[in-house]
């Protein structure tokens, strides 16, 4: 079954059809959609969300973007977060070299003590890594009993083997269509048990719906590709990548039917 695992379900580019946006979902095969809270106030939202929807889970973290307003109330605030069952990892969380819109070492900082608290809770770290794969990989080295995935995979690839050798996982976005990608063979030497697809909606629409506010019902253009790199049929791929978000994310997933 088809899991989204990377969805900002509540931005505002939602508010006016959010509920239609879910049941276009579930029509399209989507088990489960995890719904990422990359500052308190949207992890606030995606548990909201989470606690009236069993199709739906949350996370909660601070985007490096925002890594200069941690405080140790935020520390707290993350931990008693992880403590609930519907939130089922800790981020969106990593570093950002490209804007640096917080000082690198705030960012290391705080990416250090998420993964702490990720550990500590024993849930996984959902990781942003944009012109920083060095460094991404220098914590994932330190904090080795946190497990984790590479979201919207982009980075180097000698970033994606550095994750592989640790145990972590690799989720692929919509960018996987776009004609400027690159990284097949990230897609091809990530082991199937390892793989995940996502929308990172509202953002990165796959091809054929670029141009439009992407939504979790597109995640199946996304297994689609992933399915032609590895030579696959595509409902191999599906289940294969709606497993591994249950194991990663610990969800149980009952049959779209029984949803609807």
């Amino acid at each position: 079954m088809l899991v989204d695992t990377h969805c900002h379900l509540g931005d505002p580019a939602y508010d006016a059809d959010r509920d239609e946006v879910v049941a276009r979902a579930r029509a399209a095969g989507v088990a489960h959609i995890v719904v990422v809270g990359e500052s308190p106030d949207a992890a606030d939202r995606a548990r909201e969300l989470a606690a009236g929807d069993p199709m739906l889970s949350a996370t909660a973290g601070v985007h490096p973007h925002i890594a200069a307003t941690w405080t140790a109330e935020t520390g707290e605030w993350l931990r008693r977060r992880l403590a609930d069952p519907d939130v089922v990892a800790a981020g969106e969380m990593g570093l950002d070299y490209h804007y640096d819109h917080s000082p690198r070492e705030v960012q290391r900082s705080v990416f250090d003590l998420q993964l702490a608290a990720a550990a500590d809770a024993g849930k996984p770290a959902v990781i942003h890594a944009r012109e920083a794969d060095e460094d991404v990989a220098a914590a994932l080295r330190s904090h080795s009993a946190t497990r984790a995935v590479l979201h919207s995979f982009s980075s180097g690839m000698p970033l994606l083997r550095t994750a592989l050798e640790l145990g972590h996982y690799v989720s692929f976005s919509g960018m996987v269509t776009f004609r400027s990608w690159t990284l097949d063979d990230a897609i091809r030497e990530t082991p199937l048990d390892r793989i995940l697809v996502e929308t990172d909606g509202p953002y990165l629409a796959p091809v054929p719906m670029r141009g439009r506010r992407n939504e979790p019902a597109f995640v199946a253009h996304i297994a689609a590709r992933i399915a032609t790199v590895r030579h696959m049929p595509v409902p191999a791929v599906v289940a294969a990548t709606g497993a591994n978000a249950a194991r990663l994310f610990g969800l149980r997933l009952a049959p779209t039917e029984e949803r609807s």
